[in-house]
């Protein structure tokens, strides 16, 4: 039972993910300090005098039923910022490794190996094209 739990573990996905998950939140708090200092002023500049952002009151008089979307206007921004760093510094450096690797894996799998004899006339044939013999050696 511990086995398949260490089997799981030891995968390298679940760490990859794991990793992902630190950064992410790591790069979130970048991402929420440059809303909250420089995009924040700029949508609550748009929304009036008094920097409450873009919203009104429910019932006047009453903050709890203020409707702010500003702060919606600021979470997709998040979002978006969070989703073009990720896709670009991450997603897309994988996908291509991932296609360098298959291009570089020319060879498939499932094909059946070359003989001895395939492998050793192959041999043979570079060595005649190397001293400028035309036609192979019998």
């Amino acid at each position: 039972m511990l086995q398949g739990f260490k089997d799981f573990i030891m995968r390298g996905n679940v760490i990859d993910l794991a990793v992902g998950v630190v950064i992410g939140a790591a790069f979130t708090a970048v991402v929420t300090a440059f809303s909250d200092n420089i995009i924040n002023p700029m949508i609550a500049s748009v929304g009036g005098a008094d920097f409450s952002g873009l919203g009104f009151h429910v019932l006047p008089g009453n903050d709890a039923t203020f409707v702010d979307f500003g702060v919606l206007i600021t979470a997709i921004i998040n979002f978006l910022l969070i989703a073009a760093v990720i896709y670009f510094a991450l997603v897309m450096p994988m996908n291509k490794l991932d296609e360098a690797q298959k291009r570089r894996k020319d060879v498939d799998p499932e094909a059946p190996a070359p003989t001895e004899q395939e492998l050793l006339a192959d041999i043979r044939d570079l060595l005649a094209n190397q001293n400028g013999q035309t036609k192979p050696l019998a």
